[in-house]
């Protein structure tokens, strides 16, 4: 039993001990969305739910929630931002080209309409970003018609 309290206590040191340890913070420009903004002209419906279902993993500026203040939860938090800014990435939209933003929308599209996005992980503490059907269909039809646009220019 005395072994038992030294390993239990000494897992709690190192527990305390990596509170003072994190990862950076994924804390940008809110002016880095902009131009993505601009660009795609969402509607005022479209915008908020990009904003709270898609820019905390999709952009530099991320929201964290209070429990990112816990070791070892925030080294995963950081982990499904740097997962998700690799696939899309809202603050480096203008760096794209078009046919990459063509794709990354059609890939939008695909992931939403499966209901795949936003992650189950993110939805479970974000409520908020349960989407229902006319939201999916909301950023559907916005994404496919920003696509639109992209194919005409595309075609020149």
């Amino acid at each position: 039993m005395k072994l038992l309290k030294k390993i239990l206590l000494v897992l709690l040191v190192l527990f305390i001990v990596a509170q003072f340890f994190g990862p950076e913070k994924n804390q940008g420009d809110i002016a880095s969305i902009e131009p993505f903004l601009e660009e795609t002209k969402p509607s005022p419906e479209v915008k908020g739910i990009l904003k709270e279902t898609c820019f905390d993993c999709h952009s530099s500026v991320t929201r964290y929630p209070w429990y990112n203040n816990i070791t070892p939860v925030n080294y995963w938090l950081a982990d499904h931002v740097k997962h998700g800014k690799g696939h899309f990435d809202v603050s480096k939209w203008n760096e794209y080209s078009i046919k990459k933003k063509d794709h990354k929308l059609d890939e939008l599209i695909e992931m939403v309409e499966a209901k795949e996005m936003p992650l189950k992980s993110y939805t479970w503490t974000h409520s908020e970003a349960n989407l229902t059907d006319e939201q999916i269909k909301a950023v559907v039809d916005w994404a496919q018609s920003v696509r639109a646009g992209y194919a005409s220019q595309l075609s020149e």
